[in-house]
């Protein structure tokens, strides 16, 4: 069957060649102006704090409050800090790469990657409520609902598997004595395990993650060439139909047909056909924390890429995924009203944008990126330089 779908999308293309072409060349310019500057300072400085042991830090420091609300190691704190910071992919491959160090296993990566593959902060303020709603006072709804459904989803995934025999590891330091140094322990501990020279770790880590990002674009080319084809030859008309007959059953306006096809092959295009759409704005935000949360087949078949050398299954994922839209629609819905009466005291800690181009949006990207980037580095040799400072101390003490 594969084999001959495959077929058919060929022939496609040499009978649209014109299209298919312009439709790889807009996937190009969304993966370098945008994905590439958003993604690639976050894939370099992650894969440096995997190899410096910044990851057991966080394992010791979070561990009690991981593993009772979301029954995963401490290590997913690092994980959700990152994925909630950077979006999709980063928290898959943070998960795939802890489950290669046996850092977590097959059900506690399903846990952490669920919920920990969500949109990033740049993308739902510059992007989606600045660029397609021009609103920016929707960017506090949009970023409550979707990172608030994704926590909710954490606790409802926290029992998935809960029924196998051994579902959870346990890599917490059991030394005695107060838990940030414990922490700092277990970072020291790791950096010497691994051995690797900063330059090493330095080099390895841009080259992971120039191979990814290329993997990355590479998928969001090709979902772009599929899209458009299935629109030239009106293949979505069909589900435009199912669903504009099957949206008035839920109490939802049919005009969101559109919305829901779009969304489900790539996030950007049904977020901006949500903000376009022809219904109320309060249904128009829904929509698009739908989309945003649900990260359309793009993002899937990313996250695939990732897990594929792992034993973490997709579709649990897959559900999660749809959870995960359906909570941040109710929570706009939900939230709408209050969030609406308490606007002006709300939007006081959002700060003033004003978007004017593509060019301003690519350089909030960039500027964004690079400070997050940034903060971690500094945070990251604050920390270890506190720690060597603890360990002179100890070392002093002990001569005398």
């Amino acid at each position: 069957m594969i084999p001959f779908i495959s077929l058919i999308f060929v022939v496609l293309f040499f009978i649209y060649p014109t299209n298919s072409l312009e439709a790889a060349l807009r996937g190009i310019a969304i993966w370098w102006d945008v994905l590439f500057p958003a993604l690639f300072p976050f894939l370099v400085v992650s894969e440096i704090l995997l190899g410096i042991g910044i990851v057991h830090f966080f394992g010791t420091l979070f561990d009690p409050i991981m593993r009772p609300l979301f029954r995963v190691p401490g290590i997913g704190g690092f994980v959700m800090t990152m994925g909630f910071a950077s979006g999709y992919p980063v928290g898959a491959r943070l998960t795939s790469k802890l489950w290669e160090q046996k850092l977590v296993n097959q059900i506690e990566g399903e846990r952490l990657v669920s919920f920990t593959s969500t949109s990033d902060p740049i993308f739902l303020i510059g992007a989606v409520s600045v660029g397609f709603f021009h609103d920016a006072n929707l960017a506090l709804i949009l970023a409550t609902s979707h990172y608030g459904a994704g926590i909710i989803v954490g606790l409802m995934m926290r029992f998935h598997g809960r029924n196998l025999a051994i579902n959870t590891t346990n890599h917490t330091s059991k030394q005695s004595g107060f838990i940030l140094f414990r922490a700092f322990r277990s970072m020291h501990k790791a950096r010497l395990e691994d051995g690797r020279a900063l330059g090493v770790i330095i080099y390895e880590a841009i080259e992971a993650s120039i191979r990814l990002i290329f993997v990355v674009g590479g998928l969001v080319v090709f979902f772009s060439v599929i899209l458009e084809i299935l629109t030239i030859t009106n293949f979505l008309n069909l589900f435009n139909e199912i669903f504009h007959l099957l949206l008035p059953i839920f109490g939802l306006p049919a005009e969101l047909s559109q919305v829901i096809i779009n969304g489900i092959f790539e996030v950007t295009l049904g977020a901006k056909s949500a903000a376009d759409a022809d219904s109320s704005l309060m249904t128009k935000t829904a929509a698009a924390a739908f989309v945003v949360s649900w990260g359309g087949l793009s993002v899937h078949a990313q996250i695939m890429s990732l897990l594929h050398t792992t034993n973490l299954r997709y579709h649990p994922f897959l559900f999660a995924r749809l959870c995960h839209g359906i909570f941040a629609a109710v929570l706009v819905f939900l939230l709408w009203t209050p969030f609406q009466s308490h606007q002006k005291t709300l939007t006081f800690f959002i700060p003033a944008m004003n978007i004017s181009s593509e060019t301003q949006y690519h350089s909030l990207i960039f500027s964004f990126s690079l400070w997050i980037v940034s903060f971690l580095l500094i945070c990251t040799l604050s920390l270890y330089f506190i720690y060597m400072l603890f360990k002179l101390f100890q070392f002093v003490f002990k001569l005398h």
